[in-house]
């Protein structure tokens, strides 16, 4: 039961508080066309000069070079970035309303003499900030000969204004000890929502200029102002629903894209989520089985896992952690929906995952709740998602396309055996329905569900064990795309760049030459060694 946080940045924090565990010590507005011909440049910097250098307005947007900014901790991998301030709209339905700034840091390439086409980092979320996710593009390689542009889409947190509501955030981390589909539980949810949406309307925060549509605009206003006549996007879980619209309708700007962890918005929905879970869970649960140890200790895993999802559904057992930093006992309430909430996220840890469930079977919950508990009460879990792009993109562009009778639909043919109050609730969506009748947006026009056409050579990187956006979502996308290439790094979850040393050499390989990217890495990939305990 959540609020629907930042997927990755879910899972780092699962990743951060199971290998702590292990030590002892504990992640619509209006279609905007092309940037208008006219253009000022307001600095004396010559053509030549690195982008982010100049100030220059084009339309209705205007770039200032300035401080870099803000990041919840110092991320080394900033020093020596250009910054800047892009300054655009709110709502381009209103263009002589409110504007908004965005903040932007480019990393320069390492070679010192970058190729023309930048590559854009497009977080993942909804609600991440590109700019605190810096480390993880660069220490993957991405600026090895290309300059990195990270933006801070519209809301995130060194945005102004931006849209995050802490409490929700505190809400989420009290709910470890609540049962997760109570009807307490379920009020004090959707007041938690309606505090944050009250919170941001009472600032003037147009709540219905916070999507897909408008941040695309946004990304094409950046590229103009920065004089960059074509550059390349990195999308990363939900940056790869932003990165597939932004394809749609700003095509001419776009080299190549990279999609990893892939999230489509024509299937993007709490039915699309149950099918993630199924392919996640089933890649997990084989590997062990192929593994000779692993299946000796844990026979049929699968079977395990969905009677401790019926017997924490119909007897939800509470335990009590210690988690680091605190000497204050916290308390976990493990139903089923909690334990399928942990399960998409701890293929993260998947070593463990059969030792944890085999734990819980016989008895020792305190494991899975202190991993669970521990991402939702480390300091990094409040005060950092933008919950209004969240809603703003969940309530105008999945809710009203797919009913809840689809919805309730893919949880029963995902997992037939789970309880029903369990299929109601897709994981990490629970509550999304009422969430979006309190948030009050109005929907998106119905294309924003079109599927991406066209021939922009495009990466479509999955990995084996992703069970929150499913490696089937690479050959769907690519059936409209002409010159898609589908990988699937086998044994890996969510958001391959992360994770995997081959993924990010294919990824650098896929921006040397968007039509043969070097996948030979694939071969020699094994199975992780999974845990086995007495």
């Amino acid at each position: 039961m959540r609020h629907a946080p930042p997927r990755h940045r879910a899972v780092r924090r699962l990743r951060a508080a199971s290998a702590a565990t292990a030590t002892g010590l504990l992640v619509t507005g209006l279609l905007a066309g092309p940037a208008q011909a006219r253009s000022r440049t307001d600095a004396t910097t010559g053509p030549g000069a690195p982008i982010g250098t100049v100030a220059r307005t084009v339309g209705d947007a205007h770039y200032a070079p300035g401080p870099c900014p803000r990041t919840p901790e110092p991320i080394p991998e900033l020093k020596g970035a250009r910054c800047g301030t892009l300054t655009v709209p709110e709502n381009r339905a209103k263009p002589t309303g409110k504007t908004i700034e965005l903040g932007v840091a480019i990393v320069p390439a390492a070679d010192g003499e970058p190729k023309p086409d930048p590559i854009v980092w497009l977080a993942g979320g909804p609600g991440d900030d590109a700019v605190g996710e810096a480390k993880m593009a660069i220490d993957g390689g991405l600026n090895r000969d290309r300059d990195v542009v990270f933006m801070s889409q519209r809301g995130t947190y060194s945005a102004r204004p931006n849209v995050l509501c802490p409490n929700i955030d505190e809400f989420n981390a009290r709910a470890v000890g609540l049962v997760s589909d109570a009807p307490s539980t379920e009020r004090l949810h959707l007041a938690a929502t309606k505090a944050c949406r009250d919170k941001l309307a009472a600032r003037g925060i147009d709540l219905g200029a916070y999507n897909d549509t408008e941040s695309a605009a946004d990304y094409e206003d950046l590229r103009a102002a920065l004089g960059v006549k074509q550059w390349n996007l990195y999308g990363i879980s939900y940056g790869t629903h932003l990165a597939l619209v932004y394809m749609r309708l700003h095509p001419e700007g776009l080299r190549s894209v990279g999609l990893d962890g892939i999230l489509p918005p024509a299937r993007s929905g709490s039915a699309s989520t149950w099918s993630s879970a199924r392919q996640g869970f089933d890649g997990l649960f084989k590997a062990c089985a192929d593994q000779p140890a692993c299946n000796e200790r844990y026979p049929n895993l699968s079977a395990t896992f969905d009677k401790l999802v019926r017997d924490l559904q119909a007897k939800p057992v509470t335990t009590t952690v210690s988690l680091p930093g605190s000497d204050k006992p916290v308390k976990v309430v493990l139903d089923g929906a909690t334990l399928v909430n942990w399960m998409t996220s701890a293929t993260h840890v998947a070593p463990q995952v059969p030792l944890a469930l085999d734990e819980l079977a016989h008895g020792k919950p305190q494991r899975i709740a202190q991993q669970y508990a521990g991402g939702k009460l480390s300091p990094a879990a409040v005060g950092r998602v933008a919950h209004g792009l969240v809603y703003g993109v969940f309530c105008s562009e999945w809710v009203p396309y797919e009913s809840q009778a689809q919805a309730l639909r893919g949880g029963q043919e995902a997992f037939p055996d789970f309880p029903r109050p369990v299929q109601a609730q897709a994981p990490q969506l629970a509550f999304l329905r009422p969430d979006c009748k309190v948030w009050n947006v109005p929907a998106a026009p119905a294309s924003i569900r079109d599927v991406t056409r066209g021939d922009i050579p495009t990466l479509a990187l999955s990995g084996g064990f992703d069970s929150q956006t499913g490696a089937d979502n690479g050959p769907f996308v690519a059936r409209t795309l002409d010159k898609a290439k589908v990988v699937t790094v086998p044994y890996q979850p969510h958001v391959v760049f992360a994770t995997s040393k081959c993924a990010q050499e294919i990824a650098v390989s896929f921006f040397d030459d968007p039509a043969a990217p070097q996948t030979s890495c694939l071969k020699g990939l094994e199975a992780p060694r999974f845990e086995t305990g007495p």
